[in-house]
C-alpha cells in the first residue's frame, strides 16, 4: 500500500463535516450569544474576518493556481529558496568612516546597507569609490537613503560602475512621498527629476533608483489597506510620467522599489506583501511592458515606527521579532530591523547587534529562506490576500477617479483617510481595545525614567512644527501626513509624572480590598494596572474585614488615591464609608455599578474606573487633581 493510500485511509476514519454543521456547533456553544459581535472581527482595513475558512471559501480567488515565478506574482519570483537581503543603515556623513562600518558589518550577516547620506550633498565618481572600496558589490545589495541628492549619485554611481559589475540596489529617491511628509512642493521633489534621474541608472541592472515609501503613510497611523492602496497610486504617478517622457515600460517598472513598514498584525501583515505583488503587476501589465519579469514587485519592509514604545523597550524586539517574521514569511527581498530603542535615542552597538541577530536567527537558525511562500494554501492567509487586495483596488480606483495620488493629496482626500483611521486607533489605544504591552497595558510598575528626555519625544507635531507657517497664514500646498507614535499620548503622561516625582512625592494608589474575594481581587488587579499606566505608585492588599482597617492601613501608607475594590452589591455600604473618611485623599470606585450609579453619585463618589473608562482622560484627570 502506497504513502498516499494509507494517507486516505487514515482520514476515512474523520467523516467530512459541513459549514452548515459547523455553524450549529457555534452557534449552540455560544449558548445565546451574539455571534457577529463574540466572534467576528471587525477590522480597519474595511472588510470583517470571520472566525474559521474553509476550502470553498477560495472558490472565488482566481489566482491559486500560479505558481512562484509566474504571473502575477502573488507567490513571488524566488523558485528555490526564500532568499532576501539583511539590511542595516548606516549614517554616511563621513564616507570613510561609513565604508569602514559597511566592511565590518560584512562578518557580522549584513548583505545589505543603506547609507543615509546628507540630502543637499553633491557626489563624485572618487567618493562612491570611498564609500565602496573592498565591498565585493557582486554579493550584496546597496541602497542609500538620499532624498535630492539622488540626481548627483545617480551621475556618480553610473559613472563608477561603467566598467564594473551589475549593481543591486536602489538610490532611495521619491519625491511624491517628500511632499507627503512636508506639504511643499519644491524644486527637489517635483517629478521632473524622476526622468534625470532613470535615465542616469538605465544601464545599472538590479538597481532601483525610485523608492514608494508606504511607511511614510502606515507611521501616520494608516490601515494596511491604506498603505497598499495609496503606495500603488504613487508608483502608477511614477510610471505614467516615466512612460509620457519616452521611457519604456520594462525600464519604468524596474526603477520602482516598494518599501513598506510592517506593523504587529502578523497574518495581515503576510497577505498585505503577497496583495502587494498581484496588484502591482495586474497595474504594471497595462503599460504593455515586453517582459513579464518587468511587473515583479520589488519589496523592501522595515519594522513599523508607530507601534514601538519608550517605556518597556525591551517588548520592542517582540514586536520587531514578529513584523520581521510576517514580511519575511510574505517573500519580501529585503528587510531592515530597526533598533528596540530607536524610537528614543540613537541605536547603539548592542541595539544594533540584536537586531541583526534577529534576522540572523530567522534565516540561520529556523530555516524561513528554505520554503518559498510558506502562507499559499492556507485558508486563512489567502482569504487575507485576497481582501486586502479587493479592498486596496478600491482605494487605488477611488485615488485614479480623482486625477491620481498627487492631486488627492493636494485636495485633503489622503489626510481624511488616514487621519480618521488615526484617530479611531487613537481612541482604541486609550480604551485598550488596542493594546501596547507595557504602556496602557500591564506596566512594569518599577520603571522610571529618570533622565531628561527630550519633550518632542512625546508631542503628537502638526503641519507648523515642520514649517514657518501658521494655521491662519500657511503657504503650504497641502497639508502633511504627520509621522507619530501611537503610544505618545499615554507615554507623555507617565513620564510627566516621573519628571513630577523627581522633586515631589510619587502618588499612590492604594487598594482597599473589602468583602467579595473573587471580585476585589479582579477589581484591584485591573485598577493597579489602571493606575500604574500613569506612573504612580500602587499598593496591592489580602483584604480588609472592616473600612476602619482599610482606612487606617490607607493612611499610614499616605495615600493619595484610595481606590475600593470590592462587588457592585457591596459598594452601597462600602463606597460611602471610605468616601466620608478619605479626608484629602481622592477616593475611586472600581467598577462601574450601573444600578447603584446614581446613589453613589449622590454620596459625593465621582471617580469610577472600569473597562470602558478612556486612560488619556481619567489619568489626566486624576493628574490635575492631585497638581502634577
Amino acid at each position: 500500500m502506497s504513502e498516499m493510500d494509507k494517507g486516505n485511509k487514515l482520514f476515512e476514519e474523520f467523516p467530512p463535516v459541513s459549514t452548515q454543521e459547523w455553524e450549529e456547533k457555534i452557534v449552540k456553544d455560544l449558548k445565546g450569544a451574539d455571534y457577529e459581535r463574540k466572534l467576528v472581527w471587525r477590522t480597519n482595513e474595511g472588510f470583517n474576518v470571520r472566525p474559521y475558512y474553509r476550502q470553498e471559501d477560495l472558490d472565488k480567488v482566481k489566482y491559486l493556481d500560479g505558481t512562484p515565478q509566474e504571473f502575477p506574482f502573488v507567490r513571488g519570483n524566488k523558485i528555490e529558496k526564500n532568499s532576501w537581503f539583511v539590511r542595516q543603515d548606516i549614517e554616511a556623513d563621513d564616507l570613510k568612516k561609513a565604508n569602514e562600518k559597511a566592511v565590518t558589518l560584512l562578518s557580522k550577516g549584513v548583505n545589505s546597507f543603506g547609507f543615509v547620506v546628507n540630502k543637499d550633498a553633491t557626489f563624485t565618481k572618487d567618493d562612491i569609490a570611498t564609500l565602496l572600496n573592498n565591498l565585493p558589490l557582486a554579493e550584496i545589495e546597496v541602497n542609500f537613503v538620499a532624498g535630492y541628492a539622488a540626481k548627483s549619485l545617480a551621475s556618480a554611481l553610473n559613472e563608477y560602475l561603467s566598467d564594473k559589475v551589475s549593481l543591486h540596489g536602489s538610490l532611495g529617491f521619491d519625491p511624491i512621498m517628500d511632499f507627503v511628509k512636508t506639504g511643499k512642493i519644491t524644486p527637489s521633489n517635483t517629478l521632473d527629476n524622476i526622468v534625470e534621474i532613470v535615465k542616469n541608472t538605465r544601464e545599472l541592472s538590479n538597481f532601483r533608483c525610485l523608492s514608494v515609501r508606504g511607511d511614510v503613510v502606515e507611521n501616520a497611523g494608516s490601515s494596511i489597506v491604506q498603505e497598499l492602496g495609496f503606495s500603488l497610486a504613487v508608483a502608477n504617478e511614477y510610471m505614467a510620467s516615466l512612460t509620457e517622457a519616452g521611457i519604456s515600460s520594462d525600464v519604468a517598472a524596474k526603477a520602482i522599489k516598494f518599501q513598506f513598514a510592517t506593523g504587529s498584525n502578523y497574518f495581515m501583515e503576510i497577505a498585505k506583501v503577497r496583495a502587494a505583488r498581484l496588484l502591482w503587476a495586474n497595474i504594471a501589465k497595462q503599460y504593455n511592458p515586453k517582459d513579464d519579469a518587468s511587473c515583479i514587485a520589488n519589496i523592501h519592509a522595515v519594522t513599523s515606527d508607530w507601534n514601538k514604545t519608550i517605556y518597556d523597550p525591551y517588548v520592542n524586539m517582540l514586536r520587531t521579532q514578529t513584523e520581521a517574521m510576517s514580511s519575511i514569511l510574505g517573500g519580501v527581498d529585503s528587510m531592515t530591523v530597526k533598533s528596540f530603542n530607536a524610537a528614543y535615542e540613537k541605536p547603539t552597538e548592542f541595539s544594533e547587534r540584536i537586531a541583526r541577530n534577529q534576522q540572523l536567527l530567522l534565516k540561520e537558525e529556523s530555516h524561513f529562506d528554505k520554503v518559498v511562500d510558506p502562507g499559499a494554501g492556507s485558508y486563512y492567509i489567502e482569504t487575507l490576500t485576497d481582501n486586502i487586495a479587493e479592498q486596496a483596488w478600491k482605494l487605488f480606483l477611488e485615488v485614479e477617479e480623482k486625477g491620481g495620488f498627487i492631486a488627492a493629496f493636494k485636495a485633503g482626500f489622503v489626510q481624511n483617510i488616514v487621519n480618521e483611521t488615526a484617530q479611531k486607533r487613537d481612541m482604541d489605544i486609550a480604551n485598550r481595545k488596542e493594546n501596547f504591552l507595557g504602556v496602557n497595558q500591564f506596566p512594569n510598575f518599577n520603571e522610571h525614567i529618570e533622565k531628561e528626555l527630550n519633550s518632542e519625544l512625546f508631542k503628537r507635531k502638526c503641519c507648523e512644527d515642520y514649517c514657518d507657517c501658521t494655521k491662519d497664514d500657511c503657504d503650504c500646498d497641502a497639508e502633511p501626513l504627520i509621522k507619530y507614535r501611537g503610544a505618545m499620548a499615554i507615554e507623555a503622561i507617565r513620564y510627566k509624572t516621573d519628571i513630577f516625582a523627581k522633586n515631589n512625592k510619587r502618588p499612590l494608589a492604594f487598594m482597599l480590598t473589602i468583602g467579595n474575594l473573587t471580585m476585589r481581587k479582579a477589581r484591584a488587579q485591573f485598577a493597579c494596572n489602571f493606575f500604574a499606566v500613569a506612573g504612580f505608585d500602587v499598593q496591592d492588599n489580602n483584604g480588609f474585614d472592616t473600612i476602619e482597617e482599610g482606612m487606617k492601613t490607607a493612611q499610614e501608607a499616605k495615600a493619595d488615591i484610595i481606590v475600593i475594590c470590592s462587588s457592585d452589591d457591596e459598594y452601597v455600604a462600602y463606597a460611602p464609608a471610605v468616601k466620608n473618611q478619605a479626608r484629602k485623599a481622592i477616593t475611586v470606585v472600581a467598577g462601574f455599578p450601573k444600578a447603584i450609579i446614581d446613589d453613589l453619585k449622590a454620596n459625593g463618589l465621582e471617580h469610577f474606573i472600569h473597562v470602558k473608562s478612556n486612560l488619556i482622560d481619567t489619568l489626566t484627570g486624576f493628574q490635575k487633581e492631585l497638581g502634577i
